[in-house]
């Protein structure tokens, strides 16, 4: 039976809010009441958690009002797994300007907040949950999701980043695994990041940057997807630039670019090696969600100097099918 947990707020606010849990909540949430106020806490395999306050609030206005846009799909609900990683960000950033609604799935609620700033108490939904163990992915985390994006990832040689275990086998193939067993078959799409070079890990150039097992990890990841029997879409960068970003608020994030490297190239058959841009990747990830012709392929992309596509979907459209003509 779920413990029924009661947490109240400070003297300035008598409102009380409700959470359920099946296990006892994290101790960064436990400690720091200004975080149970923000934080709607999913645990609950049967139920999700009830804030009883507060209903979802469309972007507030500190949001530049001109950079968002009208949800064109209001039952639309894209989970983003990875929400504070450097494409991941910009993928949250992207969906609050379009009014699109979204789940974040974090490790870490401090690190959510430093991030994302005003926008995370008053617009984003959070869910918290390490893809790499198995019994943090409740069902609950899922209701009501239509599409998801995974943009999780770790670096390829040793680095701080891989303390507690943060390797590309935990991250790229163990995390990957047990995410996506977790995920309804109700899913619409499923958006996956991965990197270019994973079918050439043999080969001598890539051989180095698979010392460590990053793009062969990669590649598990990605198969396990494509066997999983959800739709899915695979977008395979090369070398990311621009990003990450660190302690921006959303308004900062939206105003960011891509500088001159605008222009996409997108190929198929692993035959591309060269930069791409976080801000590319992010909307490629979600142009994917609802472009038909993307369902069920592996794609490379890169970005050069150039004019771009943007969020022109016509001309996404004509990117992906052109390199399905080209391959």
């Amino acid at each position: 039976m779920a413990t029924r947990l009661i947490f109240n707020l400070p003297p300035t606010n008598q409102t009380t809010y409700k959470y359920f849990a099946t296990c006892d909540p994290p101790s960064s949430l436990t400690s720091n009441p200004i975080l149970l106020r923000s934080f709607r806490f999913h645990k609950n395999h049967s139920q999700l958690s009830v804030n009883t306050a507060r209903r979802r609030r469309r972007p507030s206005s500190s949001l530049q009002t001109q950079d968002v846009q009208d949800n064109p799909n209001p039952g639309k609900l894209v989970l983003v797994v990875g929400a504070t990683g450097g494409v991941g960000q910009l993928v949250v950033a992207s969906l609050l300007s379009r009014n699109i609604r979204s789940r974040l799935l974090i490790r870490d609620l401090e690190k959510g907040r430093a991030l994302f700033g005003e926008q995370y108490d008053k617009d984003l939904d959070v869910v918290v949950g390490d893809t790499r163990n198995p019994e943090d992915l409740n069902p609950a985390m899922f209701k009501d999701v239509s599409h998801v994006i995974c943009c999780t990832g770790t670096t390829a040689f040793p680095s701080k980043r891989w303390d507690g275990e943060n390797t590309p086998e935990k991250v790229d193939w163990e995390g990957v695994r047990n995410f996506v067993s977790s995920l309804p078959t109700t899913v619409k799409r499923l958006v996956h990041v991965s990197s270019v070079g994973v079918t050439k890990c043999n080969s001598l150039l890539w051989s180095i940057m698979n010392l460590f097992g990053v793009l062969k990890y990669k590649k598990m990841g990605e198969d396990f997807v494509i066997n999983a029997g959800i739709p899915f879409t695979i977008i395979r960068p090369g070398r990311l630039t621009d990003g990450p970003y660190t302690s921006y608020d959303l308004n900062t994030l939206l105003k960011a670019t891509a500088g001159v490297r605008r222009a996409v190239i997108i190929g198929q058959g692993d035959k591309l090696q060269g930069e791409t841009s976080r801000h590319v990747v992010a909307e490629a990830c979600i142009q994917a969600l609802d472009i038909e012709c993307t369902r069920g392929q592996i794609y490379e992309i890169n970005s050069i100097e150039g004019e771009g596509p943007e969020n022109d979907v016509d001309k996404w459209v004509n990117l992906f099918k052109d390199a399905a003509t080209n391959k």
